[in-house]
Parts: structure tokens; C-alpha cells; sequence
């Protein structure tokens, strides 16, 4: 089955708010222009407008929830399409994906070392610290 392309060939110029939509890393439009106005998206390392216009070869670096994309732009698109047509309209830098990778392993430990259970302990868990308090 073929299914049909969401990359326009001919499209020549998208705002970076809707690139940034379309390439699936933010959910809305309004968010993508949200995060460029925070200054959490910057193209070459300045910080851009949502209207600027996105141009392919530019590199992008952009942050959200603490990780750190650094993409360069390898086509065009102002129409959101699947995943898939989403990841040929960038290649992210390798030295990216493996700080993104080591950040993400450094919080699920961080995560496995907190308790899971907060508060007082349930009758269950109390007779079972007594029994194991009281074995020797």
C-alpha cells in the first residue's frame, strides 16, 4: 500500500512554528510558538521569531521537558503527517542522540532509587515489618 507523502516539494516557505508542528515535536501550532517565544528553540544558536522562515540545511537546537534536540532541517512541510513522513523532515546530530539517550538512563535511575510508596504503611505491610522484626 502506498500511502501518500505529506512533504511538500514545492513548498518554499513555512513559518518555524509550523515546521516545528509538523516534524511532531510539539502538539499544536500554539505550543511550537509558545516554546520559540520562551526562547527554548534557537536556529544557529540566535533566537528566532515564530514567523521566521525555515529554510533547509539550518540547524536547530531546541529543549523541551529537560532533553535536548540538535536537528538539522532536511525538508519542508507546513501539513502534519504521520510519524514517519515527521522524521524525513530532520536528521538529528549523533552527538544529540546519545546525550538525549545518557539523560534518559540518568532519570530512570534516578527514578528507580525514590520510593514508589509514600506515607504510612498499609495493615498488610504492617504485619508483614512485624514478622520480619520478630523472626530472630
Amino acid at each position: 500500500m502506498v500511502r501518500p507523502a505529506t512533504i511538500d516539494p514545492v513548498a518554499t516557505r513555512v513559518r518555524f512554528d509550523k515546521w516545528l508542528w509538523a516534524a511532531r515535536f510539539y502538539r499544536t501550532r500554539s505550543l511550537a510558538a509558545l516554546a520559540i517565544a520562551a526562547g527554548h528553540v534557537r536556529v544557529e544558536d540566535q533566537r528566532i521569531k515564530p514567523s521566521r522562515v525555515a529554510a533547509t540545511g539550518e540547524r536547530v537546537v531546541l529543549r523541551k521537558d529537560g532533553l535536548v534536540w540538535d536537528v538539522v532541517v532536511t525538508a519542508l512541510s507546513d501539513r502534519r503527517g504521520d510519524a514517519a513522513d515527521a522524521a524525513e523532515l530532520y536528521r538529528e546530530v549523533p552527538e544529540s542522540i546519545a546525550a538525549r539517550a545518557e539523560e534518559v538512563a540518568r532519570r530512570k535511575a534516578a527514578a528507580a532509587a525514590t520510593p514508589t510508596r509514600l506515607g504510612r504503611p498499609t495493615r498488610r505491610e504492617r504485619r508483614k515489618l512485624k514478622a520480619f522484626f520478630e523472626e530472630s
